[in-house]
């Protein structure tokens, strides 16, 4: 890869992974539009890698409150509010885990074809669009019981679909479910940690088990663009959520389904 494309996919994977447009569609488009070679794996983990340390950082403070209540929970020493917002984030991450490892080898081979992308981008963005219209309400994240983190995690194996976008597809089914925007983006952002530690690591087992050489330099690059650029996407985001709202992500989303139906239809 050349520095123009390290610095473009890194920066497009940080600001992706966390809007509901799909990191995803973004990064299999980038290749097919541009004629790039593809990315490789090494690079995935590294820009995994950024966005995991971004959210991480981010909720550092609120992790750091979630990962003590919940010790003393598992020591009987009772449950409050944080312990059982870090239970929810379990719970809502055992669906995609069981979907996503067993049909990993679908998802990766024609699942990932411009014209799914397109449908997935459509389809999902106008749900997003109408739940966010008539559906949203004021629960905050702690709000929250085991049900609705049963729901949104079901939810959340769509986004194994390519176009869907995982923050998308949790962010409507939190909106259904009567979180406020704010508590849909933060409950979502804490989701993404397990999953992408998840995905992270399975990338790496494959990166371990590759003879391909890895190029440190541009691992470490796309590592450090993709997180700044995802920490700055997570902060204006949850900033002005509430005063913007989802509809100019679905208009954007709807424009992009149509162009790739366009190009590829």
């Amino acid at each position: 890869m050349d520095w123009l494309q390290i610095v473009l996919l890194s920066i497009v994977q940080g600001l992706t992974e966390f809007l509901p447009v799909s990191s995803s569609a973004h990064l299999i488009l980038v290749p097919v539009l541009t004629d790039w070679p593809d990315q490789g794996l090494a690079f995935d983990v590294a820009l995994h890698l950024g966005s995991l340390t971004a959210v991480v950082l981010y909720f550092r403070h609120e992790l750091a409150t979630m990962a003590t209540s919940w010790r003393h929970s598992l020591a009987g020493r009772g449950t409050d509010e944080d312990a059982r917002l870090a239970w929810w984030v379990v719970l809502a991450t055992i669906p995609v885990c069981v979907f996503g490892l067993t049909f990993k080898d679908v998802i990766e081979g024609a699942m990932r074809a411009p014209l799914v992308l397109a449908g997935g981008l459509i389809v999902f963005g106008l749900l997003l669009g109408y739940v966010d219209w008539r559906h949203r309400g004021k629960r905050s994240e702690y709000r929250m019981n085991w049900r609705d983190a049963l729901w949104i995690g079901l939810a959340q194996v769509l986004a194994l679909i390519p176009g869907t976008s995982r923050s998308g597809i949790t962010m409507t089914a939190a909106l259904m479910l009567g979180l406020s925007r704010e508590a849909a983006a933060r409950f979502s952002f804490l989701l993404s940690i397990p999953v992408i530690v998840l995905a992270g690591g399975l990338e790496s087992l494959e990166l371990i088990r590759s003879p391909l050489p890895v190029d440190w330099m541009a691992m470490a690059a796309g590592a450090v663009l993709s997180g700044i650029s995802a920490y700055l996407c997570i902060h204006f985001f949850l900033a002005f959520i509430k005063r913007i709202g989802m509809q100019p992500f679905v208009v954007y989303r709807l424009i992009l389904g149509i162009a790739l139906i366009w190009l590829f239809g």
